[in-house]
């Protein structure tokens, strides 16, 4: 379930709810006062990078090349 955000119009304050994408949010009330009145805030995705390797390194994490291909081949690892 996505987490959303909603700022109060009363106090100002932001809360966050874990909501099915298909709710109807008509029961949420500001963690901060209770007031209803909240306005949906749009927010970036969390986007988590896998498989990055830092710069200079080989296709598991090492400084040197390994003796298995297909080391900083852009495939998969062999060597784990």
């Amino acid at each position: 379930m996505p987490i959303y955000q909603y700022k109060c119009r009363e106090c100002g304050e932001v809360s966050e709810f874990l909501l099915p994408i298909l709710s109807d949010n008509k029961s949420l009330a500001c963690k901060n006062c209770g007031n209803d009145n909240l306005e949906k805030l749009m927010s970036a995705p969390n986007l988590l990078k896998t498989n990055t390797n830092a710069p200079g390194t080989t296709c598991c994490g090492r400084t040197e090349r390994c003796e298995t291909p297909p080391c900083s081949t852009g495939d998969p690892c062999r060597r784990y």
